[in-house]
């Protein structure tokens, strides 16, 4: 038995990504992708807030309030913008949930997990600025290029139309268990969402 897993009360939802037009449709801001979805289907606007140095909004849901952060700082210094509202609302760092590109699952894969490394991922990496690797992580996979020296390039360039359709696809399939992740039935979201279909 996990407590944590069957109910984390989340607090904070971030979704990484890199500020700007010109990455907007980039790979690895696949986590901004997320939470513009979740925004659209609340009813929420996106706001600077520089003390946290990124977009804000708030989500009031079955009577509790989640942040939700898209940072501004660029990917490698996302760990600045997360550790400033978590500090600020003085969030524990299981009670919130990172939303990111994974380089190690295939275009079409996604996964639910509590804690665990940053397997090279910079925004993640730079996570250490909480205290603790024991968050949540939403991993959207994007794929790797197959060779590390072309991973920078890779993930900073867009997807093909297909790559993006299917992407699309495992976004869909996240919204449709966000009111299980909302409501901390992590187990069945991760069930569901983990499930072949």
């Amino acid at each position: 038995m996990q407590p944590a897993v069957l109910d984390p009360g989340l607090e904070l939802i971030v979704g990484l990504g890199n500020p700007g037009d010109q990455y907007a449709k980039t790979r690895h801001n696949a986590g901004f992708w997320l939470l513009d979805r979740i925004a659209s289907r609340f009813n929420l606007d996106f706001r600077h807030q520089s003390k946290f140095r990124g977009d804000y909004a708030e989500l009031i849901y079955a009577d509790r309030k989640i942040a939700l952060l898209k940072p501004t700082t660029f990917m490698n210094l996302s760990g600045q913008s997360v550790a400033a509202v978590a500090k600020f609302y003085k969030i524990p760092v299981n009670h919130i949930l990172i939303v990111h590109d994974d380089l190690d699952l295939p275009v079409g894969g996604v996964k639910l997990k509590l804690g665990g490394g940053h397997g090279g991922h910079n925004g993640l990496r730079d996570m250490v600025a909480l205290g603790s690797k024991d968050f949540w992580r939403l991993r959207i996979g994007i794929d790797h290029p197959g060779d590390r020296d072309d991973v920078v390039d890779y993930v900073l360039k867009n997807p093909s139309k297909a790559d993006r359709q299917v992407i699309d696809a495992v976004l869909d399939r996240c919204m449709d268990v966000m009111e299980l992740i909302l409501d901390g039935e992590m187990e069945k979201a991760m069930h569901q969402l983990h499930t072949k279909i």
